[in-house]
């Protein structure tokens, strides 16, 4: 503890653990590695600091993550959670998987929970936080009948592939409604797999217009604990969407520095 109040001295940002993804560099230099615009949203929308993490048991521990940081993000990825995390045999339709980040990011989910530390899952760290609290996903939702298809598009600029592709609604007068200010918005798509059923204390907030999940957030969660399937933090400070979740995220890591937890705090 008192390593941790001389870095609140030290330090005017809340740290933020960006969870890293595993690759490699024109196939043959393996790297921990985080997207800039997860740290640009981070730094300049949240108003925190961003600190990549290598996701893997080999080099970190979650209790000291737990201390090192104010909160975290779990980032899109294309690995997908191993399906044996909730009860199921892999198949091709599954893709690739991380153990490594399933080891790191599975635990850490369930402890932020029931510490109140703010945690913020994004596409892949939406379906992590599903599978933490012991819900199940489908590999593959285009499959589905009625389902639209979510993944991104094969081919195009960066700005085509992020670009706004579906309405979101969200439950009226519930976490996300108050949190934007409206009831729809308009988002992006980029994932193939999608939660089927969900863990507990998860409550699916928001659709997509073939039904499938796009918001949750955890029930009773005593801090912030909010995810979504589309990807916010492209173009983070100009989208209307995108503005407010990343601003209810970096105030929850401040009352979190400063020894509070704190749910999710809606403006006037």
């Amino acid at each position: 503890m008192a390593n941790r109040n001389n870095r609140l001295l030290c330090m005017t940002r809340p740290i933020i653990g960006i969870i890293g993804n595993s690759y490699e560099i024109e196939d043959r230099y393996p790297v921990h590695a985080g997207g800039t615009m997860n740290s640009d949203a981070v730094a300049a929308v949240a108003g925190c600091m961003p600190l990549i993490v290598p996701s893997d048991p080999r080099y970190v521990t979650v209790s000291e993550l737990l201390e090192a940081c104010d909160g975290f993000v779990l980032t899109g990825g294309r690995p997908n959670v191993h399906p044996e995390e909730y009860g199921e045999r892999p198949t091709d339709a599954h893709g690739a998987f991380d153990r490594a980040r399933d080891a790191i990011t599975l635990p850490l989910v369930r402890a932020c929970i029931e510490r109140g530390q703010p945690v913020l899952g994004i596409c892949r760290g939406f379906q992590e936080v599903n599978v933490a609290l012991g819900g199940t996903l489908h590999p593959e939702i285009r499959e589905l009948p009625g389902r639209d298809n979510h993944r991104m598009p094969p081919d195009g600029t960066l700005e085509e592939c992020f670009a706004l592709r579906h309405t979101v609604s969200f439950t009226p007068g519930g976490v996300f409604h108050r949190l934007m200010g409206a009831q729809e918005v308009l988002t992006n798509t980029l994932h193939g797999q999608g939660i089927i059923t969900p863990g507990q204390n998860v409550v699916i907030d928001g659709h997509a217009p073939d039904g499938t999940p796009e918001a949750i957030y955890v029930k009773d969660a005593p801090g912030f604990a909010l995810s979504v399937q589309w990807h916010p933090e492209w173009n983070a400070a100009q989208d209307p969407v995108s503005r407010p979740l990343f601003t209810a995220f970096g105030e929850a890591a401040r009352a979190w520095q400063a020894g509070q937890a704190a749910p999710v705090r809606i403006s006037a």
